[in-house]
């Protein structure tokens, strides 16, 4: 397995060997969260981050809202940024059917392990993402995009607000 860090609440970064298992993934992401993600291109050798927030609220009709908003940093330009996803409850309630905001479909997501990999092909690329609990209130996405148009890594970490 990775080794994989996590960060306690003094911004410490500490090792994580064991993943925490999510019996309920709506339940789990409900609510608030700050979001810090650095962007690789792994071509060029480019950099960004967003730094922001990620709101998961109720939808009328079953499972979550996912509003992500904040400010994204590529090469030394700042621009705000924001996307909307929705999470749909999955066969059981350890996993989530993951979509765009206009109903296509993202990937899955199952958590009753605390680590899951989906992939989502996107024309003649292919997004791996890599879903890792460490906590009720730390969780860390890695998106390895490759194909003939991008070549990038994406990690987030997600750290509970309140």
């Amino acid at each position: 397995m990775s080794q994989w860090f996590a960060q306690d609440t003094s911004g410490k970064r500490t090792s994580v060997d064991d993943f925490w298992p999510v019996a309920d993934v709506l339940a789990y992401l409900a609510g608030s969260w700050r979001v810090e993600r650095s962007v690789r291109d792994l071509a060029s050798g480019a950099e960004g981050t967003f730094s922001g927030t990620t709101e998961f609220e109720p939808l009328t009709e079953g499972g979550l809202l996912h509003h992500e908003s904040g400010t994204f940093v590529w090469q030394g330009v700042a621009r705000p940024a924001e996307r909307t996803l929705r999470f749909l409850p999955g066969a059981t309630p350890s996993r989530a059917d993951v979509r765009f905001a206009d109903g296509r479909p993202f990937h899955d997501l199952g958590l009753a392990s605390g680590r899951h990999t989906a992939d989502h092909p996107c024309a003649a690329d292919l997004y791996r993402g890599e879903f890792s609990v460490y906590d009720a209130n730390h969780w860390r996405t890695v998106w390895r995009v490759g194909g003939p148009a991008k070549d990038l890594t994406l990690m987030t970490d997600y750290t509970r607000v309140g």
